[in-house]
This record gives structure tokens, sequence and C-alpha cells, in this order.
């Protein structure tokens, strides 16, 4: 007589994790609900460094839009950014109708409430920041009192001291990104300042964001798949021979992008 061995059931519990998580998306702030303009505009930027809006998840921002600007036109908007090569994944700051469209085109709406929760776990991570940078070093430890990994000393300096991996994103607003690991293939830093790199740099490097074009890029060993300052920018494939794997500085003369050995 056969005998029907019953399968085990797998594990429901494992299937998946469901966690909180923070991310920082860039944001498009529209200033007027005419999308031509803003094609114009952006498809300037995107000539400049079309790697970087590939594939970028963007919000939009309706909070400074004027009272009275009209509708926006989410269907064109959505496929202007889209034909950028950019995702967007969700807007903020609109009013109730704004919302509604953007909701019909499956759009996520960040809520104020969801902002200020956003905001009150910056400021209790921060406090929590600030109180370990005034805790001594460990004995041994090579971090410089002061300034933990990912961590500002000031408001115009970043310091890393762990590799950059692959996909992952760093964004030093307002100041000068310095690492002191490895920068991955697929990784990406972005300053609105400098960018020092003391380790091998394999992904990319955005200087100058805000458009500054005394911005520079100082690294031990160029591998980048691109660099850029103020939107000026160069893959891999126009970087010299010569100026690969050694110490280099990247900045604008004139407004051509130069690489030279330090």
């Amino acid at each position: 007589m056969a005998v029907n061995e019953e399968k085990p059931k797998s594990d429901v519990s494992s299937s998946f994790e469901l966690k909180a998580a923070s991310f920082t998306l860039p944001i498009i702030r529209l200033l007027d609900t005419d999308v031509e303009a803003v094609a114009a505009r952006l498809g300037t930027k995107v000539e400049k460094a079309p790697d970087f809006f590939h594939n970028t998840p963007v919000v939009i921002d309706l909070g400074s839009l004027p009272e009275g600007a009209g509708e926006v036109e989410f269907p064109l908007l959505v496929g202007l950014l889209r034909g950028y090569g950019m995702i967007p994944f969700g807007v903020r700051g609109g009013n109730p109708a704004q919302n509604a469209a953007a909701e019909a085109l499956e759009l996520a709406v960040l809520r104020d409430s969801y902002l200020r929760r956003k905001k009150a776990a910056k400021e209790t991570k921060d406090a929590e920041r600030e109180s370990e940078s005034r805790a001594p070093a460990p004995q041994g430890s090579d971090a410089p009192i002061g300034l933990l990994p990912g961590r500002r000393a000031n408001p115009g300096f970043m310091l890393i001291t762990r590799p950059v991996r692959s996909g992952q994103r760093v964004y030093a607003a307002g100041g000068d990104l310095s690492i002191i690991a490895a920068v991955s293939s697929g990784a990406e830093l972005m300053a609105d300042g400098n960018i020092h790199v003391y380790g091998p740099l394999r992904g990319r490097a955005l200087a100058g964001m805000s458009g500054n074009l005394e911005a520079r890029i100082f690294c031990q060993d160029l591998q980048a798949e691109l660099v850029s300052i103020a939107g000026h920018y160069r893959v891999s494939e126009n970087i010299p021979v010569e100026m690969r794997g050694v110490p280099v500085q990247v900045f604008l003369d004139q407004k051509i992008l130069r690489i030279e050995k330090l």
C-alpha cells in the first residue's frame, strides 16, 4: 500500500522581513507648472551628466509652487522624467487635488506626518551622534576624536571611514567629502564642495554639485567610472591611461575638465 508522505511546510516566518529604512533621494522642486520650461532646464543638466540621472529615483516637491499656479500636468512631467532615465518615486508638499492627481499615476504621496517623523528621527539620531562624539576614542582606535564613520565634523565637512560599496550613494550637502577607504565600482560620491578619496576610486565622483566651478576631486588611485565638476564630466573611456591608477586631481580650467597627476 502506497504511503503518501506529507511534505514539510515552508517556514512562513522566514519568507521575508519588513523593516523601516531611510534613504536619501534627489528632489526636483517645481517652481512653475510649465512642463516645457522644466524640460528645457532639466535637459541642459542631463546633457552635462547623463550617467548621474540614469535609473535615479526622484521625489517631486510641490511645496514651492505659487498659489494659483494651475494644475500640474503629471502625465507629461512623469513622462519627461522617465524619458531622461529617472524614476519618479513620489510627491511631497502638494495640495489635496495635486496629491490625488499624483496618486492616479501611482506615485507615492509623502504626507506632512511622514516628513515630521523623518525629521524627528533625524534629530534623535543627530543628538545620539553628538553625544557619542564627545566620548574619548577607544584606545588603539585610528579614528580621530569627534569623527565617526559618515559623520559631519562641522557643517562644511563629511568624513567616511568605511568602504563605500556598490550601489551606495554618499552626498555631502554644503561642503567637502573625504573618504579614507576604497570606493567600489557602482558606488557614487557627491559633494557641493571638494571630494578627497584616500584609496582606490572605482565608482563615480561628482564634486561641485551646487554649481561650484572651483571644486576639485583628489584621489590616490583613479579608476573611476565617471568624474564630474559642476556638471562637466568625463567617463572612464575618456580618462587617459597614464592618469589611471595614480594620485591625481580633477578640476575645471575655463570650464574644461582637466585631470593632472599630483
